[in-house]
């Protein structure tokens, strides 16, 4: 019985009553075998099975890969695809937010897309597709570039899965990012937005805490997500310790005594914890935060623009490089995964190199 270039036919043992009928008869149970040539090769071999349903599947694999003894994967559609990967993200146990990213932008965004344009094969995503795709997209500069890598990411997987020849979103090129030099509190706000939360001690449960919270930001150079959720065990006499929330980064610092003094007098029903009750959701706590910090900013006198806690953390790291230390350990302070991100975000405001282009720019008026 014929399958393409391949053909297939019973090898009939010596105890089949159905011997003298041949091999166009497939009505028995007897090994089916497959003959013929594919891809430039000749065969003539046992495909270990006597059904015949089976045998025809594995020909016809043959015949769609177009080489003997390889079956072409079949291809799952998008939604498919984007199930398993960021199911498979989960089995990694990459962190929740960057989930959450990923699914916002692939099933938010991608299958929605190929939905409206009808796409719904992985083929269908080409590379002007996807480049129409992006242009859609309502992201910053930089959130855009990291929606491309999660982007590049997904069909990467796809080609490692067999599903894909090439990556097709390896072609786009990513937005332009300008860097802009990081912008710290001078320390005339700090003390004004001091003062400020030392009248807000009746704003809510944050309020006792909002001056606290501003000592250790300033003096450790924390997250704010980090900060919020700091344990009390992390606090060893007037070094605190623990892993960034963010890169894992383990990061051990010294706090003056005045702020280690103002952190114990921090009162909480969750005694685990300085700020965190131990059941709300943390990103929603920092986001309660950022609220927070945006009325003591409105509050201070005269008002603080753009009071933000992550200001805090640029602001130890200037003070830091302003004095001398090395960038080397304020990469490490501030736990960064690479010296390379620290020198991005402060190279601006390192001592020795500020030094340097003074020292130049005087030599041009000598």
């Amino acid at each position: 019985m014929p399958a393409g270039s391949l053909t297939l036919w019973r090898w009939h043992s010596r105890s089949c009553p159905h011997q003298k009928k041949g091999r166009s008869w497939t009505r028995c149970k007897c090994a089916i075998w497959a003959q013929g040539s594919l891809g430039g090769e000749w065969i003539k071999r046992s495909l270990n099975t006597r059904d015949w349903a089976t045998a025809a599947a594995t020909v016809h694999g043959w015949e769609a890969s177009g080489q003997i003894g390889t079956i072409k994967p079949e291809l799952p559609t998008v939604r498919v695809a984007v199930e398993k990967f960021l199911d498979e993200a989960a089995v990694r146990n990459l962190k929740a937010t960057t989930i959450k990213k990923r699914r916002e932008l692939l099933e938010g965004k991608l299958l929605p897309y190929c939905k409206s344009k009808g796409y719904r094969h992985l083929k269908d995503l080409t590379v002007e597709r996807l480049r129409d795709f992006r242009r859609g997209w309502p992201y910053s500069p930089l959130s855009s570039a990291k929606r491309l890598e999660y982007l590049r990411a997904f069909l990467r997987s796809c080609v490692e899965a067999g599903w894909l020849e090439q990556n097709p979103a390896a072609a786009l090129k990513a937005t332009k990012v300008v860097h802009r030099p990081t912008l710290p509190f001078a320390d005339d706000e700090v003390e004004r937005l001091i003062k400020a939360a030392q009248v807000m001690v009746d704003f809510g449960r944050y309020g006792p805490r909002i001056e606290p919270m501003i000592l250790l930001l300033r003096n450790s150079g924390l997250r704010i997500q980090d900060a919020a959720c700091l344990e009390r065990s992390r606090l060893d006499g007037d070094k605190v310790f623990l892993y960034q929330q963010k890169t894992g980064t383990p990061v051990y610092c010294p706090l003056p005594e005045d702020v280690v003094k103002k952190l114990n007098t921090v009162e909480n029903e969750n005694k685990r914890y300085f700020f965190y009750d131990g059941t709300s959701q943390r990103e929603s706590m920092v986001k309660s935060w950022d609220r927070v910090f945006k009325k003591v900013g409105e509050r201070a006198e005269p008002p603080v623009a753009n009071c933000h806690p992550h200001r805090f953390r640029d602001s130890f790291a200037v003070s830091l490089l302003l004095k001398g230390v090395s960038l080397d350990s304020v990469s490490k302070l501030l736990g960064h995964s690479s010296i390379k991100v620290t020198e991005r975000h402060y190279s601006p405001w390192v001592k020795a190199r500020q030094e340097q282009l003074e020292a130049e720019v005087r030599r041009i008026w000598a």
